[in-house]
């Protein structure tokens, strides 16, 4: 258990937890597409897509996926690891956020804010120091969350024609 906050516990996560991304992705979808957002991950299911199954499984096996249960019933995730290969290097050690997803049924909670407390302990206790994530620019409520969270943004990136944001947190 890599936390404990009374009902919120924050665990390892493994190739096991599979069905649960999919699960949450297909959640997050459904809610874009309902705000108009489809421009985050599209229209459709990640678990419908051919490369859905493959592309969730890659977080899970990656060894630094943590998946947070709210009363024993798992409601978000969050997988650290090296940065993607598009997005620039930096010259200082740093730990990337490569996937930050919660329920959007328990929105509110501040089950993000919490997964992100715990990817900046492990960046400290590994010694890194800057934190780095990206998200889609093209969601304005989304970007300023990650600002709220205390991450500054920094570079931008497009990926066939998908822009993202790049932030950073310096952890020294």
């Amino acid at each position: 258990m890599l936390a404990d906050d009374g009902s919120l516990k924050i665990r390892h996560g493994s190739v096991a937890d599979k069905p649960l991304l999919l699960a949450l992705f297909d959640e997050a979808v459904a809610w874009l597409v309902a705000r108009g957002q489809d421009g985050q991950w599209g229209e459709r299911p990640i678990s419908s897509r051919p490369e859905g199954p493959a592309w969730v499984e890659r977080f899970a096996c990656g060894g630094g996926l943590r998946v947070a249960e709210l009363d024993g019933e798992p409601v978000g995730v969050l997988a650290v690891g090296e940065r993607p290969g598009h997005v620039p290097a930096v010259d200082v050690s740093e730990l990337y956020v490569n996937l930050l997803l919660t329920s959007r049924r328990h929105a509110g909670r501040q089950l993000g804010a919490r997964l992100v407390e715990v990817a900046i302990d492990e960046a400290r206790a590994a010694d890194r120091a800057l934190l780095r994530v990206d998200c889609w620019a093209g969601a304005p409520t989304l970007v300023a969350w990650y600002q709220r969270q205390g991450f500054t943004p920094t570079d931008t990136f497009d990926v066939n024609g998908w822009k993202g944001q790049i932030f950073e947190m310096e952890l020294t």
